[in-house]
């Protein structure tokens, strides 16, 4: 029997996992919102919400009231040329952030394939970026899959991303292990179809200090505010914040049941960089303090080109698992994302 299901209701894909026969009900893992309703002012763009654990703790939050455009889990650039794709106001050299007339959309246009069997579940959307002023400037190719973690994978041939520590970090162990998992991977596919060249920035690239996030972007429930940022041989807090590194994750506790849950995102090492830094891990926007948030920013601190007819191709994994994680049990759970990276095959990077 097929334990993961796709249903579509004309909006809104979702992924159910049926409830085991030894035990443990049905649960939707996630809900993929293709045709938002959002106002012009939050970029409206597909999304992940909610997400929840195999055990059905929710571990994504959707228009939090410090930033409505927040939501769930999803593909996000605030600078892409003069555009924004992130929602809400723009970062200005000089001026601070300025609401202006930029907020772009995200425009489904069709799905090119979805399959659900033992394997998992696979999905292939067309997507067309359109600018607030209503000039269409991407075409992007978009595919996720979703499958339930193999516990053994992180003993498999996949890099060893438990050993690429970054800069500084520090480490603070607890006897926190992480339960059963399930594995998002999400890939992206954009061609610039513009009469014109697009870099990707970011508030930083425009002179923001630390501030450098947009990529694929995850925002975590109220309740994990004060939770602990894990990364190679780190657990800690927003000073990883700017740190390279090839994973960075994330463990909080629910409100309610007291019990925890955990997210590691993992970057494919052959996605876009900047000029100056190809082959390094990317930097990392991550934050615990006012809220929870993970997010893997390929043009943290420097632009990424993006000309007329050129594509870019960026892949990730999400990693879920209900309980808690240390550093240790965190890079464990990135071995079972780079192993889901692994089986769809080398395919980041630029085509001219």
């Amino acid at each position: 029997m097929t334990r993961l299901t796709l249903s579509d209701d004309g909006a809104a894909l979702t992924v159910r996992l049926a409830a085991n026969p030894g035990g443990g009900e049905a649960v939707d893992l996630l809900r993929y919102v293709y045709r938002p309703t959002d106002v012009q002012l939050e970029s409206p763009r597909p999304y992940f919400h909610p997400l929840r654990t195999v055990g059905g703790d929710l571990v994504s939050l959707f228009r939090p009231h410090d930033h409505v455009w927040h939501k769930g889990i999803a593909w996000s650039l605030p600078n892409v040329g003069p555009h924004n794709f992130w929602g809400g106001p723009t970062y200005v050299r000089g001026q601070d952030y300025v609401q202006l007339d930029n907020d772009g959309s995200m425009v489904h246009e069709g799905f090119t394939a979805e399959r659900a069997d033992d394997d998992g579940v696979s999905v292939t959307e067309s997507l067309v970026w359109v600018t607030q002023a209503g000039e269409r400037v991407v075409k992007e190719v978009r595919s996720f899959t979703v499958s339930l973690a193999d516990p053994d994978a992180s003993a498999t041939e996949a890099p060893d991303l438990a050993t690429s520590a970054p800069a500084e970090a520090g480490t603070s162990p607890s006897e926190a292990a992480p339960g059963p998992a399930w594995v998002l991977t999400f890939q992206t596919t954009m061609t610039n179809i513009s009469s014109g060249p697009l870099p990707i920035g970011s508030p930083t690239t425009n002179g923001r200090e630390n501030a450098g996030y947009g990529g694929l972007f995850w925002r975590g429930p109220r309740s994990f505010t004060g939770g602990t940022i894990l990364a190679p041989g780190f657990a800690g807090g927003e000073e990883i914040r700017g740190q390279r590194a090839p994973w960075v994750g994330f463990t909080g506790t629910h409100d309610e049941t007291a019990r925890q849950s955990t997210l590691v995102m993992v970057d494919s090492s052959d996605n876009p960089r900047g000029p100056s830094s190809p082959g390094l891990d990317p930097e990392w926007f991550a934050r615990n303090e006012w809220f929870a948030c993970v997010c893997a920013a390929p043009a943290f601190s420097e632009e990424i080109p993006f000309a007329p007819e050129e594509s870019l191709i960026f892949r990730y994994a999400v990693v879920i698992a209900d309980g808690g994680a240390d550093a240790e049990g965190g890079a464990a759970l990135a071995q079972i994302g780079s192993a889901a990276l692994a089986t769809r095959g080398s395919l980041a990077g630029r085509r001219g």
